[in-house]
């Protein structure tokens, strides 16, 4: 087995061939005396439950529910980019994305090389790969549904660079795209996206917040300010369960947010609100029209 797969991967990709989704459970998730691996924590247990029964429905045929799609929203196409290390070469990482529609049906396709930056010991691509990646990607979403997204929502498992931004911007740039939105989330303790010391704020905030009897966790937000300068969607959770986002809204609009959970029921619930401020520009429209309120383009125009 090479030393950089595990038995999860090399049995995940032995059953390929069959043609049969499987499910992999470690005891610790079902069986509480058993402490989970090292560098892991144990979800809740309506967490649990949530993911294992959504993951079998959806390995069954079955296709998880969702809210009604506004007819005036925008088309999405969300691409997930990941990394693996070619079997050839152990020192190579090769990319590749994962291309969805708004119902999760996606398809699959294959990236240029990446190299892992002495910096963030994070692999990245050069700009041109990633310009090509993300053409091949809206080529092949073209191909299997003969039109192209007005939005995508473009998520890395690592950070961005100057030369990726530029990359992916220009490639969306010659498919016309109306938006995109790029994110990134990591474990590591760099992965919080404002300023290196927000993940400080967040553990100071939290044992203060233990000693309020009641208190499950809290929400900070910038609320949704003019945005000076050039701003990119981006998302970052650390070990501890802290969520950092941040959105970019109608009118010039940005919107940062820290979602700090304290007890084990908080950190479901933070999964909720991360959710909720997540998809802001997709339920504020219907926010507004439940309150009689008039629509973005009426407030702020086109």
């Amino acid at each position: 087995m090479p030393p950089f797969a595990n038995f999860h991967d090399m049995l995940k990709a032995r059953v390929l061939q069959a043609r049969q989704p499987i499910q992999i459970i470690r005891r610790s998730t079902w069986d509480e005396t058993v402490p989970p691996p090292a560098g892991h924590s144990r979800q809740d247990e309506a967490s649990r439950a949530w993911n294992l029964h959504v993951a079998l429905y959806y390995k069954a045929g079955g296709a998880p529910w969702r809210l009604p799609r506004n007819p005036t929203d925008l088309t999405v196409c969300y691409i997930g980019v990941a990394f693996y290390r070619n079997s050839d070469n152990d020192s190579l990482d090769t990319s590749v994305a994962q291309v969805f529609n708004e119902h999760g049906d996606g398809v699959i396709v294959r990236g240029g090389p990446a190299r892992v930056s002495r910096d963030d010991r994070q692999p990245h691509l050069n700009q041109d790969d990633a310009h090509a990646l993300l053409l091949h990607a809206l080529d092949t979403y073209h191909r299997e549904h003969r039109t192209l997204p007005a939005r995508v929502v473009l998520h890395k498992t690592s950070s961005f660079t100057a030369g990726e931004i530029e990359g992916f911007q220009a490639a969306a740039d010659e498919r016309r795209l109306d938006t995109l939105d790029m994110s990134w989330i990591t474990s590591s303790e760099g992965g919080w996206l404002f300023r290196p010391g927000d993940g400080e704020v967040a553990r100071l905030i939290q044992p203060v917040l233990g000693r309020v009897q009641g208190i499950e966790g809290v929400v900070l937000s910038s609320g949704a300010l003019l945005a000076q300068g050039e701003f990119y969607g981006e998302s970052a959770r650390t070990e501890d369960g802290f969520y950092g986002l941040r959105r970019l809204l109608p009118a010039a609009r940005v919107r940062e947010t820290m979602i700090v959970p304290v007890t084990p029921r908080g950190r479901g619930q933070a999964r909720i609100w991360r959710e909720l401020y997540n998809a802001e520009e997709e339920w504020l429209d219907w926010a507004l029209h439940l309150a009689r309120l008039p629509q973005r383009d009426q407030i702020f125009g086109h």
